[in-house]
């Protein structure tokens, strides 16, 4: 019987754990956010074949970049 508040409070200290947010980077530490072994697609050429073999499979090309807000301004 004793058992059970034990096992109340783990399972309470793992669910407040989930509760930490994230804070986003400061200014100073953008740098590191910009190497080169920080991006998606580490080798260029690499992704630019994964691309053309995905367009040639699809029959369609475009649509893969950032695009705008939904306005139509971009």
């Amino acid at each position: 019987m004793s058992r059970h508040p034990l096992e109340i409070l783990l399972a309470l200290t793992l669910t407040l754990t989930g509760c930490a947010t994230l804070q986003p980077p400061k200014p100073w530490e953008k740098d590191r956010l910009a190497r080169p072994e920080m991006q998606f697609d580490a080798d260029p050429l690499d992704a630019k074949l994964t691309q053309h073999i995905y367009d040639s499979k699809e029959a369609a090309t475009g649509g893969n970049g950032v695009g705008g807000g939904g306005c139509g301004c971009n």
